[in-house]
């Protein structure tokens, strides 16, 4: 989805970027490339805070319905694309009992939920297989280098 922002420069400050559709949600770049890309950022974790907190992500206003707006006077009005909120899905997995109660005592000494614990191993699992691989890679490339050279 896309929102509208303002961008705003007044005097010798940086441009700033705000949200009508998200009252609090503002930024400010040096440049006006840097307040481009800090705007997409800002928005995403605006958003995502909204999720987390339960409140209700607002529908994107349009330019005819802000057109009184009297923050929009003196600022260029631009889009920023806004990423999907991450939402919570519920999946099934089968297991052994025994590897359960496993997962659930090493989940219980790191202080996370059985599905924190879960997700997190999975993904530092990948992490280490891919990085196992690239020095597996390193590895064999500077063998290969040697021989060649000797």
């Amino acid at each position: 989805m896309e929102y509208i922002s303002y961008l705003h420069k007044e005097g010798k400050s940086d441009y700033g970027v705000s949200f009508p559709d998200f009252p609090g949600a503002v930024t400010a770049g040096k440049t006006l490339e840097e307040a481009r890309k800090l705007a997409a950022e800002v928005l995403a974790l605006h958003i995502q805070g909204m999720v987390e907190d339960g409140e209700t992500i607002p529908e994107a206003s349009t330019l005819d319905d802000l057109q009184g707006d009297p923050a929009m006077q003196g600022a260029v009005a631009f889009l920023v694309s806004a990423p999907a909120p991450d939402t919570l899905i519920r999946v099934n997995i089968t297991a052994r009992e025994s590897q359960m109660k496993k997962i659930d005592l090493l989940a219980e000494a790191a202080g996370m939920t059985r599905s924190a614990y879960m997700v997190q191993a999975a993904i530092a699992g990948a992490r280490q297989r891919r990085e196992g691989r690239r020095e597996k890679g390193a590895h064999r490339t500077k063998a290969a280098k040697a021989r060649r050279a000797g």
